[in-house]
């Protein structure tokens, strides 16, 4: 076991270089000179200069790597091109804002997806099953902004259940900082209920056609824990679909932080990206990574905990 957990540790400290590297070179690349972004059009070939050499861009590239790396491996991400505050700051006010709805979105996705898929696995072609292939097409045809943005028409402006923009965080008011999410969560993860419940049924259907269901059914177990057993079997295609799509919805979440305007790392993402802040956007980038190899661990975890044969490959 603790060399399976040693892999994947190992695993996820080189995924996180290669991204990160990988990042600063092709953003140094895609920004190219990023004073004038900074500045606007009517800054003077000096004040261009005098910002270069502020932020260090006028050193060789590889210096300028060397300087963030050094300094990232200790949490340390620099400033930001544009405020000249701390980056680490910054993305510390917004991640817990962007994890709130995220989290509320993922485990919403969960419940409900887990629910809808083990009732339609257990009637194929029935009612359930027939809404849920509607929903799928349905989901998968609408842009997530046109939802989020039929949420807030709804619910917000006309029945007036939950605010239509803005973040209440929980110190202030825990009844306030779960309405400000309900809405950008359930838009969140609309698509992913669908997802999630039709890898379930698909699994589970698979599963339940085994010759050791028939074994057990045979052997007089209760249809409860026949259903147990499959769900058990069945779950590592759909707990694998939930990870991946935790890390879809931290890229779905710059969407719905724009239109329901939540103080996330969404939208400093998006405002970093327009004026090319690469520091921003470096650190972003590697508090994502983080955020998809902790999920990644955990995942490998509680598979190698369902399915030994995991632990062994």
């Amino acid at each position: 076991m603790l060399t399976f957990v040693f892999k994947r540790l190992a695993s996820g400290v080189l995924l996180l270089v290669l991204v990160t590297s990988g990042t600063f070179f092709l953003a140094h690349l895609a920004v190219g000179d990023p004073t004038a972004g900074l500045l606007g059009n009517s800054a003077t070939p000096a004040q261009q200069a005098a910002l270069r050499a502020k932020i260090g861009y006028d050193q060789p590239l590889l210096t300028q790597f060397w300087t963030w790396a050094s300094h990232a491996v200790t949490g340390d991400f620099g400033t930001s091109w544009r405020s000249f505050q701390p980056v680490g700051d910054q993305i510390a006010l917004r991640v817990p804002v962007t994890l709130s709805v995220v989290v509320a979105a993922t485990v919403l996705a969960a419940v409900v997806g887990v629910a809808a898929g083990v009732a339609c696995g257990l009637r194929p072609g029935g009612l359930g099953d027939r809404v849920l292939k509607l929903a799928s097409v349905v989901l998968f045809a609408l842009p997530g902004f046109w939802l989020s943005l039929v949420l807030v028409t709804w619910f917000a402006l006309r029945l007036k259940w939950f605010p239509a923009v803005g973040y209440v965080s929980p110190e202030e008011s825990v009844g306030g900082w779960l309405q400000s999410i309900t809405l950008p969560a359930i838009a969140l993860a609309l698509g992913a209920i669908v997802m999630i419940a039709e890898q379930l049924r698909n699994s589970f259907l698979q599963v339940a056609g085994q010759d050791f269901v028939r074994t057990l059914r045979a052997r007089g177990l209760s249809k409860r824990r026949v259903t147990a057993h499959v769900l058990r079997n069945a779950s590592p295609a759909a707990l694998t679909v939930l990870a991946l799509l935790f890390v879809g919805l931290l890229g779905g979440a710059i969407v719905v932080e724009i239109v329901f305007n939540l103080p996330g790392i969404g939208s400093l993402t998006q405002s970093a990206s327009q004026i090319g802040d690469i520091p921003v956007l470096l650190g972003l980038t590697a508090v994502t990574v983080v955020f998809v190899v902790i999920v990644n661990f955990l995942l490998d975890l509680v598979l190698g905990w369902v399915n030994p044969k995991v632990r062994q490959r």
